[in-house]
């Protein structure tokens, strides 16, 4: 995917030597959820929550805060599904982004990520979703590619939506069959069925079956 399309630049990180006047002060002329800094080498230091630099004084400076960096960022050879992760991990609606030697070189938008994602057949292909469920020591992925294609499906994209004790629940894009036959063949393997969907309501019932996409598709 083009994700190196949607690196940003616009920002440059505040210096460490910078008032915190001049922290808040951005924050309140954006909507991002943090803000890179930088220390006095110009070295990339970590990024400020907004909600924690609204409670410093803001005559002290950003080094007296330090120890309230958040250190999170994504390489520019990160996968984006790794980048979207980090996203989800760390509640940001932006992803410092460094180069290989540990520059910053910009920042994705969490809008723009998700975009991306949504461009992927797993959402715009004609098709069914279903979630099935098994132990986490028993189920495979090329079992379930094995299941859906036996009966003559085509596996459009899976992951991993849930694991809570011991169980794996695994959300599947299925084109080109009935998900009917697709079901009882899953239960033949022991598996459970959490939920099946036919495609004219597939988007909105993984929103509802997978507590990442809910909070990070809505934002």
């Amino acid at each position: 995917m083009r994700l190196q399309e949607f690196l940003i630049n616009d920002i440059k990180p505040l210096s460490s030597g910078s008032k915190i006047g001049e922290l808040q002060e951005l924050f309140n002329q954006l909507t991002y959820s943090h803000i890179p800094i930088k220390d006095t080498n110009d070295v990339f230091a970590g990024t400020f929550f907004e909600t924690d630099v609204h409670c410093f004084d803001s005559e002290k400076l950003i080094s007296d805060y330090l120890y309230s960096l958040e250190d999170f960022y994504v390489k520019e050879s990160t996968m984006w599904l790794d980048v979207l992760e980090a996203f989800a991990k760390n509640s940001a609606n932006i992803m410092p982004v460094l180069n290989e030697k540990g520059n910053y070189i910009g920042y994705y938008e969490l809008n723009d990520v998700i975009g991306l994602f949504n461009e992927s057949p797993f959402f715009y292909e004609a098709g069914g979703v279903l979630v099935v469920e098994k132990g986490i020591n028993d189920y495979s992925f090329s079992e379930i590619s094995q299941i859906v294609e036996s009966n003559n499906g085509k596996l459009l994209g899976a992951f991993i939506s849930k694991m809570q004790n011991d169980i794996v629940q695994v959300t599947l894009k299925i084109s080109n069959t009935s998900l009917n036959d697709v079901i009882q063949t899953f239960r033949r393997y022991s598996y459970n069925i959490a939920s099946g969907h036919e495609e004219d309501s597939f988007t909105q019932s993984l929103k509802e079956r997978s507590d990442y996409l809910n909070k990070y598709l809505n934002m």
